[in-house]
């Protein structure tokens, strides 16, 4: 046996031994796709003592409950901190070897997947940031940012919606650095995928513009090599590489059936496994020096590949001093703190405006602070007020452009997002009304999980969207959003505080940030402030130093509490107007900041927020009042929804008057 067909059944063998010991896992992909990802991984240029190196190219294993294989790669290539044990602690607390494979928890691991199409828009997303950096920085003869984006995927991944939204746009844009690989078994969980998926996926990606091939034997690595080379041969079309393949290929009985998808082999079936490959040992977890060898050969190419790289870019640096001086800039933390120096950033025009308005000068003036900044909207550029003026659409004959046509495809545009931000240094906000975040949001989930400070522009925040009525009209969307960990949501009132959202989410390193924005006017409050960047302050004064109320609104409603407060003045009340932009970081205060604004000692409160009732809830407490909504909108003006809803000083005034009642009694 050669020793590359050696080397394929040991990413058999340890992915098959990872999932019985842990009792736990799925052997099915791993067997059947070693030999195509051998082959890939064979020919990327990678090195595993700097799994960091910029140019490397990318594998994203979209199909990531096939873990086990990307754990055995990691290991044979000889990762950091990926080691036999590890393996053997497979699925278990704490290991570097989770179920699926996680950013940033796994050295090699260049996105966090699991939910199936999730891979192949992230895999877009790097794609596009590959090409806009090198659009940026590369001269003739010195291609700095020349690298490929693998993924793979299987016939789940094919059947989800998001993929086939990230390859419309792939396909659009020309992206020829993408190659997608398919892992075609036929099988499903419920059993072969003519039950459910009966589509010409060859023809699906040739009408999105891809090129495609077809390996009909997964185990053929010549033919899988062969398809690879073509597919670089050309620029001017992503490809699709469709590799037929046995699921759970040398398992027996149990190879090609949907059993061998999520559970383990079993001791049988795994002795059975061992035999069909020739395998020369029983024990588990056992790899002849041999075999560590060639991979270790292989290793050593991608490392030769860096060094080339790093004396491309010192000859780089010595041609082209200021492009070296744009590229250390642009890799720093310069234009953060060209972010906190900037007075210009804060200054607006007191007129009435509404917040997406308001986003949309911030972020042009953020363009000019961070040239790393790219950014789109589903189709939507005009209403979220997302288009950065005087620059480019990034396109297939304009790749240094930074804005980005994402199309009607939220849910695409939320994975590629993601990519880009994992890609490097970029910084990435993508835009749509705030109701369709319902499509976002498992990407969002991800964004969070894996720590993407990506920028959601979220526009048309309430029953304030008017005569498009309930379907347009978020209600349950802020709840939604603040219940994700690691995950901030800002509802500012005016300028002043959509300012501090893009300044907190642009000085975010681990955490993803949404923005809901008005779509109707808002006067502009001369006492908000910076210390919105706290999550919540206090805007207006009490008047006495007895407090009797505190009204704590979000948003819109702001200016509607601080109008009330003063109505409450007029009658001897001593009103606390707190604006909360940003829950999710005023709960991260300290306790000593979080009593100053709401005074455990005062209990009359009433919160006020055109969303769900829930998340105003924990601030009032059990002796406050919420003014919310409890159903979906209509369609009228906003000015008449506002009222029917109770969005007015009387009414809230009323609840105000009956809440400090209570007090007293």
């Amino acid at each position: 046996m050669s020793i590359v067909q050696k080397s394929i059944n040991a990413l058999r063998i340890l992915s098959a031994d990872q999932i019985q010991k842990a009792n736990s896992g799925h052997p099915g992909l791993p067997l059947g796709v070693a030999p195509t990802a051998y082959t890939i991984w064979s020919k990327m240029n990678f090195n595993p003592k700097n799994p960091n190196w910029i140019n490397r190219d990318r594998f994203i294993l979209s199909a990531g409950h096939g873990s086990a294989l990307m754990y055995s790669l990691l290991h044979l290539f000889g990762f950091e901190n990926m080691g036999i044990d590890e393996l053997k602690n497979f699925r278990q607390l704490g290991s570097k070897t989770p179920g699926h494979p996680e950013y940033k928890h796994t050295a090699g691991v260049e996105i966090s997947t699991g939910p199936l199409g999730a891979g192949m828009s992230n895999a877009v997303g790097m794609a596009m940031a590959e090409q806009h950096l090198g659009a940026i920085f590369n001269k003739d003869g010195y291609n700095l940012i020349d690298h490929y984006t693998y993924v793979l995927g299987g016939d789940g991944c094919m059947m989800e919606g998001i993929t086939s939204e990230a390859m419309s746009l792939a396909g659009t844009l020309n992206l020829s650095k993408l190659i997608v690989f398919y892992d075609s078994n036929k099988i499903s969980i419920e059993g072969d995928t003519d039950v459910a998926f009966t589509e010409d996926v060859q023809k699906k990606f040739e009408a999105f513009g891809f090129n495609n091939i077809v390996v009909e034997d997964g185990n053929d690595i010549d033919a899988i090599a062969a398809a690879i080379d073509k597919a670089k041969s050309q620029n001017q079309k992503p490809t699709l590489i469709t590799v037929k393949t046995t699921i759970g290929y040398g398992a027996g009985k149990k190879a090609g059936t949907a059993s061998v998808h999520g559970e383990p082999l079993g001791e049988e079936a795994l002795k059975e496994l061992r035999n069909n490959l020739n395998w020369d040992s029983n024990e588990p977890f056992a790899v002849s020096d041999d075999i560590y060898a060639h991979y270790r050969e292989l290793a050593q190419k991608g490392a030769e590949k860096e060094q080339s790289w790093n004396k491309l870019f010192e000859e780089y640096s010595q041609k082209y001093p200021q492009d070296k001086q744009r590229w250390d800039e642009f890799f720093s933390d310069k234009y953060i703190k060209d972010l906190e120096s900037n007075e210009d950033f804060w200054k607006y025009e007191d007129k009435k405006n509404a917040t997406r308005a308001s986003s949309g000068e911030v972020i042009n003036k953020l363009k000019d602070i961070f040239p790393n900044l790219l950014g789109g909207s589903a189709d939507l550029a005009p209403s979220n007020k997302t288009l950065m003026k005087d620059v480019e659409y990034f396109s297939s004959t304009c790749r240094e452009g930074r804005n980005i046509h994402f199309g009607v495809r939220e849910l695409a545009m939320g994975g590629i997002m993601n990519g880009i931000a994992a890609h490097s240094n970029l910084r990435v906000f993508g835009g749509t009304f705030f109701v369709f975040s319902d499509y976002i949001k498992p990407m969002m989930r991800l964004a969070a999980l894996m720590g993407l400070p990506c920028i959601y522009v979220l526009t048309h925040d309430s029953i304030g969207v008017g005569e498009d009525g309930p379907t347009h009209e978020p209600i349950e969307q802020l709840a939604m959003l603040r219940a994700i960990p690691n995950f901030d949501v800002f509802r500012p009132c005016d300028y002043t505080e959509t300012a501090a959202a893009y300044y907190s989410a642009m000085k975010s390193e681990d955490r993803p940030t949404a923005i809901a924005l008005s779509r109707q006017n808002l006067r502009q409050i001369s006492e908000s402030s910076k210390e919105a960047l706290k999550g919540a302050y206090v805007i207006k004064k009490e008047k006495g130093e007895k407090i009797d109320l505190i009204l704590i609104a979000t948003g819109s409603e702001v200016s509607l509490a601080i109008d009330t407060a003063e109505k409450l003045e007029q009658e001897g009340k001593s009103v606390r107007v707190v604006s909360m932009p940003c829950m999710d970081i005023f709960d991260r205060q300290d306790e000593a900041y979080r009593q100053s604004i709401l005074p455990i000692n005062v209990r009359a409160r009433v919160g006020v927020e055109a969303g769900s009732r829930l998340c105003m809830s924990k601030y009032v407490g059990l002796d406050g009042e919420v003014l919310g909504m409890d159903t979906f909108g209509e369609s009228a003006p906003a000015d008449v929804l506002f009222e029917k809803f109770g969005f007015i000083v009387d009414n809230l005034l009323e609840i105000s008057k009956k809440v400090i009642d209570r007090q007293k009694n």
